[in-house]
């Protein structure tokens, strides 16, 4: 008897290491091509202390440089982005970042408003994968999934992924237990330059209303943000496509007084921040290059400083040593894609 319980318990542990192992090579690793998959992860590895926290989606994580926020104005920030990233996923992100620190303000990018209902699994996935499990990814799932997903396809990702053999690279067996960093502290970097050209204009809705589910989550964000004494502030990045309608920014700009809450829509700002659509973007308009989230960060760190009154934090051993670092492998990427798209060293 003893011998067959010894069996027993072998072959158990025997499949489930088994089944361990193909579910580690066979999730996607998002370090290669769809590096955005990663963002969310990596902030579980960084120190707990930021002053500012961004919530949202590729408007943020591709224009502003949190490198560029430190060293010019000494804001330790972080950028909790993620692809298309819903607006309730944000608020479930911000509900996560609180079980670690409180930081002195959230920024968020109103864009995803438009959206009342998930529109694609990936996106999903490229969200919630990342984050750590907790009850407050739980709820984030069951606030995201379309009526196709099913939530143990989550718990276990083997059972979603379980057909990706013809999919798998040399990084899916490199990167089975690590991963490599693929941000700097959320941002993702482009030096590239695609001006925006034709950039199409919105075509008429038959409602501009944004839908009840997400006004529920801004008002949720909103009152978790005063319950907890941080300052939010929205923002409408500077990007032109998708279009942005001025009925939508209305309804935004009333919510914010109403709630004594800043909005900045840098679509209004070009003068002030500097952003030539000529030269600060890689895609045509969508999101900043290197060059724009640079010009964005200047512009928006002295409205942090001086408006919202956050400290420069330069001078801090500890930070200071943590952003050289930072720094170094921020300037590292650059050197390295300046050489890849062959545009000339900066002086």
């Amino acid at each position: 008897m003893k011998k067959t319980w010894v069996k027993t318990g072998l072959s158990a542990v025997i499949v489930l290491s088994s089944l361990f192992l193909l579910q580690r090579l066979l999730t996607p690793k998002y370090v290669d091509d769809v590096v955005e998959g990663a963002f969310v992860a990596e902030y579980y590895q960084e120190e707990k202390d930021h002053d500012v926290i961004f919530i949202g989606d590729c408007e943020v994580y591709e224009n502003f440089s949190p490198v560029a926020l430190w060293q010019d104005y000494g804001l330790n920030t972080y950028i909790r982005g993620s692809a298309e990233q819903y607006i309730w996923q944000s608020y479930y992100l911000l509900e996560d970042t609180l079980r670690y620190e409180t930081p002195q303000a959230v920024v968020f990018n109103i864009q995803s408003l438009q959206f009342d209902e998930s529109q694609r699994e990936a996106y999903n996935r490229m969200t919630l994968e990342g984050m750590e499990w907790s009850p407050v990814k739980v709820k984030a799932i069951l606030a995201s999934m379309k009526p196709s997903e099913h939530f143990l396809d989550y718990v276990f990702p083997l059972l979603r992924y379980h057909s990706r053999w013809s999919e798998l690279s040399a990084a899916d067996v490199q990167y089975m237990f690590s991963t490599k960093q693929v941000s700097h502290n959320g941002y993702y970097m482009r030096v590239d330059v695609r001006p925006a050209e034709n950039v199409p204009a919105g075509k008429p809705l038959a409602d501009y209303s944004f839908g009840e589910n997400a006004w529920k989550y801004l008002e949720k964000m909103t009152a978790l943000c005063k319950e907890k004494g941080i300052q939010l502030i929205l923002i409408k990045a500077p990007s032109l496509y998708p279009y942005w309608y001025p009925e939508w920014d209305r309804q935004v700009q009333n919510y914010a007084e109403e709630q004594g809450l800043p909005y900045l829509n840098f679509l209004e700002l070009q003068e002030e921040t500097g952003i030539d659509y000529a030269t600060d973007t890689y895609d045509g308009g969508l999101h900043m290059n290197l060059s724009g989230a640079e010009k964005l960060s200047a512009y928006f760190g002295r409205y942090l400083r001086e408006e919202i009154g956050l400290p420069d934090r330069r001078g801090e051993a500890g930070l200071d040593a943590r952003w050289a670092e930072k720094a170094a492998a921020y300037e590292a990427e650059k050197l390295a894609q300046y050489e890849y798209y062959g545009i000339e060293k900066e002086n």
